[in-house]
């Protein structure tokens, strides 16, 4: 994707910074306490296009694109596990003195909100919307890496998915993550899709993703965490929260009716009215 998108959302606030070893692309905006926001695999700032500007009105907020997806330029291509993001993540907010008071993750990134957490930046709380905690299971379990990996050293495979999502394929992949989305929103997704640096770099941390580690620590993860699950989720179902708070010693567990995997676009006021709740 071209730099800069002046059709891009929010991208009045969007600024790049390079910090070893990517080219980081941030959203920032607002003044008071900190919020972090970090996106699931697969998309992008635009998915907090909603939440970020309410949260903005009382916190200073941050969003970045993780390495290789959205804006982000991917400077390394071997850094795309769940360790390695949240090592990058963490160097580049000590880099530019940033000390969240909140720590929003979505999907993948809330674990890569809890491995931050493990090395030392200690936010207030956590807040986890549909948190993708959980290794697929059964055959899925088996199939899902291998063919990541296969197709991220394929060459040309990002063009392949690129050259084969048409507008409708992207509208029913939503759908079927059990939330409805409005034109605008289906359309960004459609773009990000698309785009095959963004393939490339989603292909990328889907092929080094393990969640193994951190899974097997969460009982050690002694930090206030705000789990928020919909209850439409086709894509982490909402036994993914309540397992994960069972075994948080200090978490809490919000559910959400009628609200599906992409929740904080469904209804970005009261993902912002639970985010910033006292």
């Amino acid at each position: 994707m071209r730099w800069p998108p002046r059709d891009w959302p929010l991208s009045d606030y969007s600024r790049q910074i390079l910090h070893r070893p990517h080219r980081w692309h941030v959203q920032e905006g607002g003044s008071g306490p900190l919020i972090l926001l970090i996106h699931g695999a697969g998309g992008a700032t635009q998915s907090f296009r909603h939440l970020f500007p309410i949260l903005m009105q009382t916190h200073h907020v941050i969003a970045i694109d993780l390495p290789g997806q959205g804006l982000t330029q991917m400077g390394a291509r071997q850094r795309c596990s769940l360790d390695f993001m949240a090592e990058d993540i963490l160097s580049l907010c000590r880099s530019q003195g940033w000390e969240p008071t909140i720590i929003v993750g979505h999907s993948a990134g809330g674990a890569i909100a809890l491995r931050l957490w493990e090395l030392g930046l200690r936010p207030d709380r956590i807040v986890l919307v549909n948190a993708a905690l959980s290794n697929f299971k059964g055959v899925a379990g088996l199939l899902f890496p291998f063919m990541a990996k296969a197709l991220a050293a394929t060459p040309f495979s990002a063009s392949i998915v690129t050259a084969t999502s048409s507008r409708s394929t992207v509208q029913n992949l939503i759908k079927g993550t059990g939330s409805l989305l409005d034109d605008t929103g289906v359309d960004l997704y459609h773009r990000l899709i698309t785009d095959r640096g963004h393939i490339d770099g989603t292909l990328a941390m889907m092929a080094q993703w393990s969640l193994d580690g951190l899974l097997s620590r969460l009982p050690d993860i002694t930090g206030a965490v705000h789990l928020v699950t919909g209850l439409n989720d086709k894509a982490v179902p909402p036994d993914v929260s309540r397992d994960a708070a069972k075994r948080l010693p200090n978490a809490q567990l919000t559910e959400l009716p009628g609200l599906g995997h992409l929740a904080h676009e469904e209804n970005a006021a009261l993902i912002a009215q639970i985010i910033t709740a006292k």
